[in-house]
């Protein structure tokens, strides 16, 4: 595929979505490449510029003008795509002021396997939990953004539950309403 029509292509297909593109996506938005032809078109983008290789298998349009804080997010959201993820631990703490600290790396609770990940984006740091949808969707709340976000007692638990370091928690801070 010619890069122009790639990007208009693209372009087309965020106005329904963010500007974050799975491998499968791309195979459908490019449904006319082979899969050795798809290759060869996504390696172009990426040296050209136009798509950024977030982790493999996940790539950014990096002319998007929809390009923002929340990318990390919807990243983040498209490697775990059919899990639910959150954010929680130390990221939620510290966006709730429970922790003074702000974190070098997105920290999540996920249902999906647990794993880290450097992207151009920053960190992304998924941790496992086995608690039943409805117990993450109870322990969260819609901010608007691509990821619920846990409560500050849903991330506090969190971080006991996994064994992180509690030190630099204010306790009288967990007490506030969220």
């Amino acid at each position: 595929m010619q890069q122009v029509a790639a990007i208009r292509e693209l372009m087309r297909h965020e106005r329904t979505g963010p500007p974050v593109f799975t491998k499968k996506d791309l195979v459908k938005i490019f449904r006319e490449d082979n899969p050795p032809a798809l290759n060869a078109s996504l390696s172009r983008l990426v040296r050209n510029q136009v798509l950024v290789r977030a982790v493999n298998g996940v790539y950014v349009n990096a002319l998007s003008p929809n390009l923002g804080a929340d990318t990390i997010e919807h990243i983040a959201r498209a490697m775990r795509r059919g899990h639910h993820s959150y954010v929680s631990l130390e990221s939620a703490l510290s966006e709730y002021g429970v922790i003074s600290q702000i974190p070098m790396r997105l920290t999540l609770m996920t249902t999906g396997r647990r794993g880290e990940y450097s992207t151009p984006f920053g960190v992304i740091e998924f941790t496992h939990t086995a608690r039943s949808v409805l117990d993450v969707l109870e322990g969260t709340l819609d901010v608007g953004r691509p990821l619920r976000m846990a409560t500050r007692h849903t991330a506090y638990r969190d971080l006991k539950r996994v064994g992180r370091n509690l030190h630099l928690v204010d306790q009288s801070a967990l007490d506030e309403e969220d």
